[in-house]
């Protein structure tokens, strides 16, 4: 602007000094000495510590903050660099931290490098940055915990008892991925497997009641805690207890059929009877598949009046559609639709034997076509001894409630292959006594627990699924007939950890 008007510009320039000690050219400051001879005359980090002993618990690999504080870090974390920094003390030599890093040292060297980049305020005001390398020396030392689940693997303080009484395991697979996605059980000292539940064992009370805590957000339980005494100092007038929290989960699950009692029933709004159960959670949500109507019921209103399903997962039969009306009735339920329609079928093991086909109305109708399968209760031939229902005296029962679609005729082509994907499972140990029989109805009953978590999103939308890196997928193009497969999205799987039995024995994985 100055030029176009004619006016005389004068350049600004930056004058320079010569140093006091090496005589080079430089920018002025007010000690009138390079950064070179400045840092030769001056040194900011005398003083600070550059050689650090850390204790380490091999056990539980937890780090030991002192004074009696143990903190989990993994290698090269955030977490390790804030312990590690805290370690240093900087502010009781007055000198900032500007930039921290990791130097990579082999694992297995027990050292870890830092590289830290401080400033400090020197001769005459002038503000001075230096970097340097500390060295920290892991040294294996047990925490409390640890050694004494060493001296006495036995030695629990607290034990929190899980039971269900029901002739499978479905929820005990679903809890158990809930506990290791929130690492619910992470306190836990050793994890038993049961005939009907799981024990877990604690070395702290407090411990036990959060681990109580969490188990009644996802599903619902009742619990009561006993306590024996175990030893008594009367000089110093103390007590030693073992706490034992009993907690029972409620026996409905879901794709359950339940007769309703009449009282739980009426404080429903006359739901039912005859309901599905479709979501368990910390309540139960209930579904009547004739009208679509719903409700739930939370643990407190389950517990004042308990009751057992009618018929339950194992006894569900094969079907075969014949026919679909749809009846247009939609309605969103637990995070599904569904809607209403009069589907016709026929047993898979009387069809071409008889021609008995049975008509019903469904909550299925926006899943199921003609010539598809279908999972469901034959009410007609089932022998079921439900004191509820003969609390019913003009209750007419149908010959058939349908509550899944079945994709066994197409499991058949993939049977026996590896899935993409797997799962994460808890180190258990397996109670003694037992039934040998156990091992098989257990890997039956899993395999029914994964093609659960394939055919419905809302179940997997609370649990980790991560790659399966030995997984090759097949260089020929499946053939399908009609509808593909249910299957889990590669969107929803996670990296996988890397997690062996070597490195971690708490937990492994599991396709």
């Amino acid at each position: 602007m100055a030029e176009d008007n004619g006016m005389f510009n004068v350049q600004q320039t930056i004058g320079s000094v010569l140093c006091c000690k090496c005589g080079i050219p430089m920018a002025p400051n007010s000690a009138n000495m390079c950064v070179k001879c400045l840092r030769s005359e001056v040194d900011i980090t005398e003083g600070l510590q550059k050689h650090v002993i850390i204790m380490w618990c091999p056990e539980c690999e937890k780090y030991l903050q002192p004074p009696r504080t143990w903190i989990r870090a993994q290698l090269e974390s955030t977490e390790l660099l804030t312990f590690c920094v805290k370690r240093l003390r900087l502010n009781k030599f007055k000198v900032k931290l500007a930039h921290a890093e990791f130097i990579w040292t082999e694992p297995h060297s027990r050292r870890i490098k830092v590289k830290l980049t401080v400033r400090k305020e020197v001769l005459n005001g002038v503000v001075l940055e230096q970097f340097y390398i500390v060295e920290y020396v892991q040294t294996d030392h047990m925490c409390e915990s640890c050694s004494r689940v060493q001296a006495n693997p036995d030695q629990w303080v607290a034990a929190v008892q899980l039971r269900q009484h029901v002739s499978h395991r479905r929820t005990f697979f679903y809890l158990e991925q809930l506990i290791l996605k929130h690492d619910a059980a992470i306190r836990a000292i050793k994890i038993k497997q049961m005939d009907e539940g799981i024990d877990f064992f604690f070395a702290n009370r407090s411990h036990a009641l959060k681990f109580v805590e969490f188990v009644g957000k996802v599903v619902p339980i009742k619990s009561r805690n006993d306590k024996q005494l175990v030893s008594h100092d009367p000089k110093n007038n103390t007590y030693n207890y073992k706490y034992t929290f009993s907690v029972e989960i409620c026996p409905i699950c879901r794709e359950d059929l339940i007769c309703l009692p009449p009282k739980v029933a009426n404080s429903l709004g006359n739901l039912g009877p005859l309901v599905l159960c479709v979501k368990v959670s910390n309540s139960v949500v209930l579904l009547d598949p004739f009208t679509l109507r719903n409700d739930f019921i939370d643990a407190d209103k389950y517990w004042r009046v308990p009751f057992k399903p009618l018929l339950s997962c194992k006894q569900l039969v094969e079907y075969i559609v014949l026919d679909v009306e749809l009846l247009g009735y939609e309605l969103n339920v637990a995070g599904l639709r569904y809607a209403l329609a009069d589907v016709q079928v026929a047993r898979v093991s009387d069809f071409g034997k008889n021609d008995k086909m049975t008509t019903v109305r469904t909550h299925l109708g926006r899943l199921l076509n003609s010539g598809d399968y279908a999972l469901g209760y034959d009410l007609y031939g089932a022998n079921s001894n439900d004191i509820e229902i003969d609390r019913y005296k003009n209750l007419v029962l149908p010959d058939v409630i349908l509550v899944k679609k079945s994709y066994e005729e197409k499991r058949q082509k993939t049977r026996g292959k590896p899935r993409p994907w797997k799962l994460k499972s808890m180190n258990m140990e397996l109670d003694s006594s037992s039934r040998k029989l156990d091992e098989e109805k257990n890997t039956r009953e899993y395999e029914e627990f994964i093609k659960d978590l394939e055919e419905n999103p809302e179940l997997r939308f609370n649990i980790s699924l991560y790659h399966n890196e030995e997984y090759q997928p097949s260089e020929m193009a499946p053939v399908t007939d009609g509808e593909e497969l249910p299957s889990v999205p590669l969107k929803e799987l996670l990296a996988d950890l890397d997690i062996s039995d070597e490195e971690d024995g708490g937990e492994s994985m599991r396709e």
